[in-house]
């Protein structure tokens, strides 16, 4: 399907060229930490299940399980996957040929909570499990088990020996998390047990309570733990929504959160105001409130006009309460820092390939070189004070051993390079006004059309089919005949399109001031819109009213009706506006009001009534078309209060490819659907959304972009390949690395593996994701930890000494 260019030599940089930002974590030796005290900790909802091999399983689930269970190969700082000494004093390949067999020697001290040896049992029951040979336990994943042939002890009981079908070189990411044999050893306990509690576990913590009245999970110190002690008596993970972590903070609800840039611009000012001595604050609520408006508010609310002061003192009095709960914020907020790394995460622009003008790769990669990746970075990143670089790599992320930029396989930013492909695709600015070639004035198509949509009479349509039958010249000038005697808006259009087909212009005088007149009126109409509609719904980029525009721009609200409903592959700008506007309410069925670019070249109040503006023709705003129709995207995007900077980068995307003649339909819908409705379904061209880092790309990466494969209904098998962008190549490629045990040239082959998926342009990678957490300044070895996962036994307050204050932390 993919035209993929030459590849050798395309790489623009080189293994390490890029470093990773380091974690920042408030970092202490452990006796700077003092024992015992609590922390709260945030996130985002309690955990649906704690099977962390569960379809539900959730950021939640991985936080908790961290604590609770072993992760034999945890990932540090730099990235890379390290034995961990609690629960392994070795683990290696001993056997190569004829098979591959890994050895496991477990710590001799660890064991489960109840008191019972981590051992082969374990082991055995977590791979029966997992293999995915037995439908009845219900597992999201099983790479990696499936290549394991069998499971023995091996010297000892501390030995365990695990033979591999075929070689696996991403052997360190199995059984990680490490579940008990009571939990992984039949479906029910697998499926159901393990959804709402773990009874048994092996951490630094166990788990006391989950009370979904209060929202919390509760962990204590694990008193048969045999490693390092843990330094909190408890640790309490609350789920708090990120709209209200700014005053969970402030009351001290909590202590750690993942917070947002302006929550963390609250908590900067509120340690740079810690010296105002009571003074006003410069922000916040009435900050922006002149003298003179101050003076005019006090006027009124003392004045004599008893309605006008009562109305005025009503808003002075929740203004004053604003002030005092702001100010009071910010108090309880001059006791945190903010932590600042990049996420092991990075958000690309996905395209979806499936159907429609990106079913075409050069299509794909027009849009891909029409971006300004190091602005989109600048915009995330830059406010923040981090590296404001765009990312390289689809495999690994700056600073971790392999990361390679590949992006030079695709090509950089070139606007004349993008515009060359589009028109290789035979996209062009005159295509959005010319018919199909098969198609001729007067078909049967053209007929059925006017006769349905304009608001003419049956002696019109018939006038109309006669008009195909004579030649141009008679034809246009019974057209304009008719126009003169109708005067119906509709007959304007077709006058226009017909004049415009001829050459000889795309209006006439009288025409284009009418259309003023309708521009004035619908102008006047649209500025009574409300905030909401630019919020939700659909826009088109393009047509904003700029100079020389010959339409103001129109925000569509779809009245909330879900974008889903009414969003079709490979429909037109106009097609998919009507439909929101007919199902918002707005299109009655006898067109009452126009749709966009229904006609394109068409004049104004086509197919609507007198006096009712139509959108410019989109030839005359520069955007491509082809067979009349003009390349216009259905760009998604979240509209919840956490997605401001995803929106802003989707709104400078629009705007960059703009520039190339490409529109975009931005369809903002609410977070919770974002992802199932729209991202995993395929309704979308453009959409945005993150991937997590990995350190075993050759199995993590796989299914992300796997090469879809037909379903005997017809449908395509994904897995989580949502862009359906794939190649055979690629996939051999990972096969290949997966099965080699030489890491060096395993990487090789990942490198290989991602210049090949820049170059099938289905997914451009736009920036590693920031890491903001607010945390009590008091707190030692949590924070932003990039790469590395939390070392729970490390975490507490700091000591009295440590701390320089005169007393610790009371909890």
């Amino acid at each position: 399907m993919l035209t993929i260019p030459v590849l050798a030599g395309c790489s623009s940089g080189s293994e390490e060229t890029s470093r990773g930002v380091p974690q920042d974590i408030a970092p202490a030796a452990r006796q700077a930490v003092s024992d015992g005290s609590t922390v709260n900790w945030a996130v985002d909802a309690l955990p649906a299940t704690f099977n962390a091999f569960q379809a539900d399983a959730d950021s939640a689930t991985t936080r908790i399980t961290g604590a609770l269970l072993p992760a034999l190969f945890p990932r540090v700082a730099s990235g890379q996957p390290k034995l961990n000494p609690d629960y392994l004093e070795s683990a290696k390949i001993i056997e190569r040929e004829p098979k591959q067999v890994v050895l496991y020697k477990l710590n001799q001290q660890a064991v489960w909570s109840d008191g019972r040896e981590i051992g082969a049992p374990d082991f055995v029951a977590q791979w029966r499990a997992l293999r995915g040979k037995d439908s009845a336990f219900w597992t999201a994943r099983n790479s990696g088990y499936e290549r394991i042939e069998k499971i023995e002890r091996g010297a000892d009981d501390l030995q365990v020996r695990v033979t591999f079908s075929k070689p696996y070189a991403d052997w360190r990411s199995l059984f990680s998390p490490l579940y008990p044999k009571e939990i992984t050893g039949s479906p029910d306990a697998f499926n159901d047990g393990a959804r709402t509690t773990l009874k048994n576990t092996a951490g630094p913590f166990v788990l006391r309570s989950v009370s979904k009245a209060k929202g919390t999970v509760t962990l204590a110190r694990n008193p048969r733990w045999w490693g390092d002690k843990a330094k909190l008596d408890t640790l309490v993970f609350r789920a708090v929504a990120a709209g209200d972590r700014t005053q969970a903070l402030a009351d001290g609800t909590v202590d750690v959160a993942d917070i947002d840039a302006s929550t963390a611009d609250r908590i900067a000012l509120a340690r740079r105001d810690r010296g105002n001595n009571g003074q006003p604050l410069a922000h916040g609520p009435g900050s922006e409130t002149t003298p003179a408006a101050a003076l005019r508010s006090w006027a009124l609310a003392h004045g004599s006009d008893e309605e006008a002061a009562e109305i005025a003192q009503a808003a002075r009095e929740k203004n004053r309460k604003a002030v005092v709960a702001y100010t009071a914020e910010q108090e309880g907020l001059r006791d945190f820092a903010v932590r600042k790394s990049l996420e092991p995460a990075y958000t690309q622009l996905a395209l979806n390939g499936e159907s429609g003008p990106l079913a075409d790769d050069r299509v794909r990669r027009a849009v891909a070189r029409a971006l300004d990746r190091e602005e989109l970075a600048r915009t995330v990143l830059g406010p923040l004070g981090l590296p404001a670089k765009p990312l390289g790599s689809h495999l690994a992320l700056a600073g971790q051993p392999g990361y390679k930029d590949g992006s030079g396989a695709l090509g950089d930013q070139n606007t004349k390079e993008a515009q060359a492909l589009l028109a290789d695709a035979g996209w062009t600015r005159g295509g959005a006004v010319q018919p199909p070639k098969d198609t001729k004035a007067g078909s049967e198509a053209e007929k059925k059309g006017a006769k349905g949509d304009a608001p003419g009479t049956e002696e019109d349509a018939e006038k109309e089919a006669a008009e195909g039958t004579k030649d141009d010249k008679e034809a246009k000038s019974e057209k304009a005949e008719n126009e003169k005697k109708a005067g119906q808006a509709g007959e304007e259009e077709k006058a226009g399109k017909k004049t415009e087909q001829d050459g000889e212009g795309s209006t006439t005088e009288d025409s284009t001031a009418e259309g003023e007149k309708a521009e004035r009126a619908s102008a006047d109409r649209a500025s009574e819109d409300s905030a909401a509609s630019r919020d939700e719904g659909l826009y088109i980029v393009g047509e904003d009213n700029k100079p020389g525009a010959h339409a103001p721009a129109q925000a569509v609200s779809t009245g909330g009706v879900s974008a889903v409903h009414v969003l079709a592959p490979a429909r037109t700008a106009a097609a998919q506006s009507a439909a929101l506007l007919r199902q918002a309410g707005a299109l009655g069925e006898d067109g009452a009001v126009a749709a966009q670019d229904k006609q394109p070249g068409g004049a104004a109040g086509a197919y609507a009534p007198v006096g009712t503006a139509a959108p410019a023709p989109a030839a005359a705003k520069g955007q491509l078309g082809k067979d009349g129709k003009a390349l216009t995207l259905r760009f998604v995007l979240p509209s919840g209060p956490g997605s401001q900077s995803l929106r802003s980068v989707g709104d400078k995307i629009a705007v960059m490819l703009e520039k190339i003649g490409i529109g975009t339909e931005i369809i903002k819908v609410p977070d919770e659907s974002y992802f199932k409705d729209h991202v995993a379904s395929g309704a979308y061209d453009l959409a945005l959304y993150s991937w997590p880092a990995t350190a075993y790309p050759a199995t993590d990466g796989r299914p992300i972009y796997a090469k879809p494969e037909p379903a005997t209904d017809g449908s395509l098998l994904v897995e989580q390949n949502y862009t359906r962008v794939g190649t055979d190549h690629i996939d051999q490629l990972f096969d290949q690395a997966a099965a080699e045990l030489d890491e060096k040239a395993a990487r090789e082959l990942m490198k290989q593996a991602d210049a090949r998926i820049w170059a099938a342009a289905g997914s451009i990678p736009l920036f590693q994701r920031p890491q903001l957490v607010a945390v009590d300044k008091k707190l030692a070895n949590v924070g932003a930890f990039g790469f590395a996962a939390p070392r729970y036994q490390d975490i507490g307050f700091k000591n009295r000494q440590a701390a320089g204050s005169p007393a610790d932390r009371k909890k």
